[in-house]
């Protein structure tokens, strides 16, 4: 039991050294940093500019269902960039490489076609 308290010892002194880093910085700004409040201060600022209208317009669904696909499928295309460095690896192997491909590819694919079939990407 002791040798297994010992093994994670460098782990929770990290942990300790971590967590009293984050304590002493937060305090410390707290502590030195200023604590004037004015009107001009607690002004919302924005790139610069004045606030201009309400912050709780709305957006069309439309936005975030594009932004989401672009993230989804910009992620699933990222795991395409090892499979085609290795593409000389999967024609030495044959139908199994083909296979194999087939199997990485179709679930892309499919989520593709059915987000074209249902029109998430038709702009009105």
């Amino acid at each position: 039991m002791n040798e297994v308290f010992i093994s994670y010892l460098p782990i929770g002194i990290q942990f300790m050294v971590a967590l009293g880093f984050v304590l002493l910085t937060i305090t410390s700004s707290w502590i030195l940093g200023p604590k004037v409040k004015t009107a001009e201060k607690l002004d919302t600022f924005e790139s610069g500019l004045d606030a201009v209208g309400n912050a709780r317009m709305q957006f069309s669904i439309k936005y975030f269902l594009v932004a989401t696909l672009f993230v989804l499928f910009d992620v699933e295309v990222i795991f395409f960039y090892p499979w085609a460095v290795n593409f000389k690896t999967f024609i030495q192997s044959g139908f199994e490489g083909f296979g194999k491909m087939l199997l990485f590819m179709a679930p892309v694919l499919i989520g593709f076609f059915y987000v074209i079939k249902k029109g998430a990407l038709d702009w009105e």
